[in-house]
């Protein structure tokens, strides 16, 4: 049974009082911890996690299968209660938060009626947030002004993320949060998504997603928050992140007449140094001494090819939590 199945089975949660919120803070997590009772005994889908998120940020929110992300989100949208903690939207709880408009949400799945057009959805959420006058805006925003009269039924699976971005702007919100939002889309549809996502940080908007695409955090997220097993395991600007690593690797082919061990142990003598592979000719260096190792090796031993690669947001997600892909 996935997360959120596993919620919907439960009792309305109970709203919970707010911490104060710091200026400038759109979201905060204090302490946040979430057990789920099951037949084989309590299971513990987030362990303690503490968040702040500014106001105007985009945010990465990554893990693997099982470690707690799609829990966490349902908790900061009021859709379930946090077993111990406090979540702050705005200085608000969630749940007030969603009645006042200030966070929105597109979820994988669900929340769409098939047998209605994509004009007569928007038009139908457009009322219950009191935006008519916001219909003909999100609809351009977000590319399916061409939809309008096409079933839901009939969307492709981009399509019909496109049309919940829309249903999530109609409020206006101050704080979107993003399951997976480009699902299905095409390439062309996934970058016009972010150029949006950017305009409207730019403006104020605060944007937190979780995706399985790393290099989609790698593109377009400031900021990544990596976890595992329910807790935070790093947190910081993507750049950082992707050093944390061992740094760059730098990489050339020898010329042939010299001798590879004594390549290998000049390059070893070089500060921080990480590793020194070699391959046939080809030889690799990696670490934060990547000048002085490029230096080496074209000055000292004529090197070719030389070729300088930075550390992926995927090698750091791998050496963080253990999961391949």
């Amino acid at each position: 049974m996935s997360e959120r199945s596993e919620q919907n089975t439960l009792a309305a949660p109970r709203r919970s009082s707010a911490p104060d919120a710091e200026e400038g803070c759109a979201l905060q997590l204090r302490g946040v911890r979430k057990t789920f009772r099951t037949a084989h005994g309590p299971v513990e889908a987030v362990a303690g996690i503490d968040l702040d998120v500014g106001t105007g940020e985009i945010v990465a929110f990554l893990g693997p299968n099982g470690a707690g992300k799609t829990t966490s989100i349902d908790m900061m949208l009021g859709l379930t209660e946090p077993t111990a903690g406090l979540i702050s939207v705005f200085g608000k709880s969630p749940r007030a938060a969603v009645e006042a408009g200030e966070i929105s949400a597109v979820l994988q799945t669900g929340g769409l009626l098939r047998d209605l057009s994509v004009r007569e959805t928007v038009t139908a959420i457009a009322a219950l947030h009191r935006a008519k006058d916001r219909i003909d805006e999100v609809m351009e925003r977000t590319n399916i002004v061409s939809l309008a009269r096409r079933k839901v039924s009939k969307c492709s699976g981009g399509e019909q993320q496109r049309l919940k971005f829309a249903l999530a702007l109609l409020p206006d919100p101050r704080l979107l949060i993003l399951d997976e939002p480009t699902a299905g889309m095409d390439v062309a549809a996934r970058h016009a998504f972010w150029d949006t996502m950017r305009e409207d940080a730019v403006q104020g908007r605060t944007v937190l997603f979780a995706t399985h695409y790393l290099e989609e955090a790698q593109d377009f997220a400031d900021r990544t928050v990596l976890i595992g097993a329910g807790r935070v395991l790093a947190d910081g600007p993507t750049s950082e992140l992707r050093a944390m690593t061992g740094g760059r690797t730098v990489s050339a082919t020898l010329p042939a007449e010299l001798s590879m061990e004594r390549a290998r142990a000049a390059l070893e003598t070089l500060p921080n140094v990480g590793s020194v592979q070699l391959r046939g000719r080809r030889v690799s260096v990696t670490g934060p001494a990547s000048d002085a190792a490029a230096l080496m090796l074209l000055s000292k031993f004529g090197a070719e090819d030389l070729e300088i690669t930075t550390p992926t947001l995927e090698s750091a997600f791998v050496a963080l939590t253990g999961a391949h892909r």
